[in-house]
Order: C-alpha cells, then sequence, then structure tokens
C-alpha cells in the first residue's frame, strides 16, 4: 500500500490499461486478420443455420399444402370412381350384405399406401360403413365443416390432430391426413365419404424440398464467402497498411516535437535567458551607482527592477525544464526528474523520490520515463490539489517500473478513458508513446482517493 494512502482509502479503485504493448490508441483494438476470418466464418454459418431452419419449415409447409392437394385428388377419384357406384341405398340401413360388398370393394380398391382408413357417414353422425368394423354403427356428432359438406358439396382436406372419439382408431398410424366429401346414393340422398392418408408423404416430399433448395441455398452461401474472402483480406491488408503509415507519423510527430523543444528550449537558454542575465546584472550594477551617487530612490527602483528580472529568469527556467531538459542528455534521468518536480515544491506539494540507480534503459527508455513522468506531474499539478506525491522508480527482473501516486482529488479514471473531454488529448498521446515503446501504462483513480499511475518498460 503507498504511504500516501489514509487509512479510509486502503481499498483502491482497480486498474485500467491506458497502454499495452500496442501503438493503437486506447479503445481502438488491433485488427487481427484471423479473428476477422473467423467472425465471417461464424457469420456464414449463423446465416446458413437460420436458411436451414426457414428453409425447412417453408419446405415443410409447401408439402404438406402438396400432399393435401394430392390427397384432395386422390378422395375425389376413389369417390368417384370406386364409393359412390358400390354405394347402395341397403347401405343407409346397416344391411350386412351392404357391408360387407362394401368393404371387399374399399379393400379392393381403395387402402393401401395412399389410404389408411375409410369411413362413409350418414347426415346424422352414424357411421354407415369402416374398414376398421368396431366403428360400425357408432355415432358421433358431425362437426360444422362436415355438415357444411353435405350442404354444399365440395372437398376438404386437412392434417387430422386425431383427437376426435371417432379417431381413436386412426392413432396408431401417426400423423394422418383427413379428407371429406359427399357422395350420393342412386336415389340421391347424400352421404359423407372420408378417407385418412399418412403423413409420411409430407416427410418425403419435405425432404425433396430441403434439397433441392439447400444445394441451391449452399452452393451461393460458398460462392460468396469464397468471393467476400479476397476482398477482406485486400481490405484487411489496407487497414494494416494504413496503421502502420498512421504509427509511423505520430513516431515521427513525436520526434519531431523532441527536436523542436530542443531547439526552443536552445534557443531561449541561449538568447533570452542569458540576455535577461545580462540585463539583471546591468541593472544592479546601476542601482549600486546610484546608491553611491546619494540617489537612494532610483536605486530602490532599479533594485526592484533587477529582482523582477531575475524572477522571470527564474520562470524561464522552469519553462525550459518543462520543454526539454538538459540535465536528461547531460546529468541524467536522476536530475532530470528533480529539476521535474521542482516546480510542485516551490507551489508547497512535499514531493518524495525514490529512485534506482540503475535503470537498466537505454536512452530511449529514460526519454519515455521522462515523458510519461512530465505528463503526470504536469497534471498533478493543474488538477490533483494533492499535498503528496511520491516518484518510484525501480527495477523489476525483466522490466523497469515507475509509479507516481499522489493524494489530490481523484478522478473517474473509466470514464475519462472512455470520453476524454474535449480538447484533452494528454492521455491518448501518452498511451500512444508507451505503447509505441512496447510498454505499459496502468492507471487507478477515483474521486477522493487520489491517482497512481505505473509504467512498465522491458529492458532491452
Amino acid at each position: 500500500m503507498s504511504p500516501l494512502m489514509s487509512a479510509e482509502q486502503v481499498v483502491r479503485p482497480q486498474w485500467l490499461q491506458v497502454a499495452a504493448g500496442t501503438s493503437v490508441r486506447p479503445g481502438e483494438p488491433a485488427v487481427q486478420p484471423r479473428r476477422v476470418f473467423a467472425q465471417v466464418i461464424a457469420g456464414a454459418l449463423i446465416v446458413l443455420s437460420v436458411v436451414a431452419f426457414g428453409g425447412v419449415a417453408a419446405s415443410r409447409r409447401l408439402a404438406e399444402a402438396e400432399a393435401v392437394n394430392d390427397a384432395a385428388k386422390i378422395a375425389n377419384l376413389l369417390a368417384d370412381s370406386v364409393a359412390q357406384p358400390a354405394l347402395s341405398e341397403a347401405l343407409l340401413t346397416s344391411d350386412a350384405s351392404a357391408v360387407a360388398a362394401m368393404d371387399q370393394v374399399v379393400r379392393e380398391h381403395v387402402l393401401g399406401r395412399s389410404v389408411v382408413r375409410v369411413k362413409i357417414w350418414d347426415p346424422t353422425g352414424l357411421i354407415l360403413y369402416s374398414d376398421a368394423k368396431p366403428l360400425i354403427g357408432q355415432r358421433f356428432p358431425l362437426g360444422e365443416e362436415e355438415r357444411d359438406v353435405l350442404v354444399h358439396p365440395q372437398t376438404r382436406a386437412d392434417v387430422s390432430d386425431l383427437t376426435a372419439p371417432e379417431n381413436r382408431l386412426e392413432r396408431g398410424h401417426g400423423k394422418l391426413l383427413e379428407v371429406y366429401r359427399p357422395i350420393w346414393t342412386p336415389s340421391g340422398k347424400p352421404v359423407l365419404f372420408e378417407i385418412y392418408a399418412p403423413y409420411d408423404e409430407v416427410t418425403a416430399r419435405t425432404g425433396q424440398l430441403w434439397r433441392g433448395f439447400a444445394g441451391i441455398t449452399l452452393t451461393s452461401l460458398f460462392l460468396l464467402v469464397v468471393l467476400l474472402l479476397p476482398i477482406l483480406w485486400r481490405l484487411l491488408n489496407q487497414l494494416k497498411r494504413s496503421q502502420a503509415q498512421r504509427e509511423a507519423l505520430l513516431h515521427r510527430a513525436v520526434e519531431a516535437s523532441t527536436e523542436e523543444r530542443r531547439r526552443i528550449a536552445g534557443a531561449l537558454h541561449d538568447g533570452v535567458v542569458q540576455e535577461l542575465a545580462a540585463t539583471s546584472f546591468a541593472v544592479a550594477g546601476a542601482a549600486e551607482r546610484a546608491q553611491s551617487l546619494d540617489q537612494p530612490d532610483l536605486a530602490d527602483d532599479l533594485r526592484s527592477a533587477a529582482g523582477t528580472v531575475r524572477t522571470s529568469i527564474g520562470g524561464l527556467r522552469s519553462l525550459l525544464l518543462d520543454i526539454y531538459p538538459a540535465s536528461l542528455v547531460t546529468a541524467g534521468l536522476e536530475a532530470a526528474l528533480n529539476d521535474l518536480v521542482s516546480t510542485l515544491r516551490s507551489r508547497g506539494t512535499v514531493v518524495t523520490l525514490d529512485l534506482t540507480q540503475q535503470t537498466g534503459l537505454g536512452e530511449a527508455g529514460e526519454r519515455l520515463v521522462f515523458r510519461v513522468a512530465r505528463e503526470c506531474l504536469n497534471n498533478i499539478a493543474k488538477h490533483a490539489a494533492a499535498a503528496n506525491v511520491r516518484v518510484l522508480l525501480e527495477r523489476k527482473e525483466s522490466h523497469t517500473v515507475m509509479e507516481i501516486t499522489d493524494d489530490g482529488v481523484g478522478f473517474d479514471a473509466a470514464e475519462m478513458l472512455a470520453h476524454p473531454i474535449d480538447g484533452h488529448f494528454g492521455l491518448r498521446v501518452l498511451g500512444d508513446v508507451v505503447a509505441e515503446a512496447g510498454g505499459e501504462l496502468l492507471l487507478s483513480s477515483a474521486p477522493g482517493l487520489g491517482t497512481t499511475w505505473q509504467l512498465w518498460i522491458p529492458r532491452p
């Protein structure tokens, strides 16, 4: 636990990654061709599954409609050519010889693969004939549709649910198609002719329709994926090149910024600062001469002017440390970090430096440490209102780690990373710079709990 944390701050917020060994900005995942291709193939499989399910459903509906239509045609053919010619007036009275004659005709010419049950009803619901002999002579109320068929002659066919009492002997045949229509006795009395056809035809026809549909669909989908993959591959390559170009531009921009900082710092140090220093000495000398000439008021004014110039020189030197630390090159990282925290110390903030002498980093790694430290300390100075700051730099097995902790006001780290304030790109740029170097930058903060930054840099 950091020594800067109070008793109420023992539970720290979770760590968030600002950068993790990739030059892609936070929030932009790296493009992974294998993952993209896997997603395309997974999408194609999902589409195939949806098409297969829809195709099976559509094929079943179409096959069922065709089977019902075929069953109606068969029923019409059997009714006109077999059942009605064999129908006699005696069957209306359940005459045994008439029933036997109808049974012989039905078994010879009707029952078979296409018809598994035959019933003939009178208008009152009495079963005059059935190939299932236990049903003969039983009475069941006719439904509204059956009665309507007798009044308005037509053929009706549908899939039977076999739940009605008169269907108890058909339930062993599985799902059936039910077709009924009127036929007439020689004297013109109507009776209901009903047949039941097996549902197997629907299943077989469904398979035929689905195979034809699936062949076209699968071939089309396969060709689409085959045509799409080269285009996708080309787009991914272009995207990778664009990312590489952006990373190169970012790298050049960072390097150009460093060079520009160095140039500006050199120009200020060798020009304005030196001239102001010379001016300060000249004004101080003039103040002494005025004092010797017994002009105390002029001497005081000149001394005040010299002090103002010296204050301005101090401010410029602090600015030069922020722009480009000469001590980073000449005196090393420790001296540069000491110079960097001088601004915070001048404001009354207690800054503790715990720095290892052997960082194990090259010049580029030390520049990265300084850049991150400068950005973090600038943020602390501007926003944290911290009383204590600790900068830790230590060497671990394969990494050099810098941790900067403050006891300031803190902020919502997740919200800041997800939705940076307009015009504030420090976190994004910092993440890009760290990622370009292959490092990892972690952030932990919450309102009222201070802020901790961790920079992990792999050593060469």
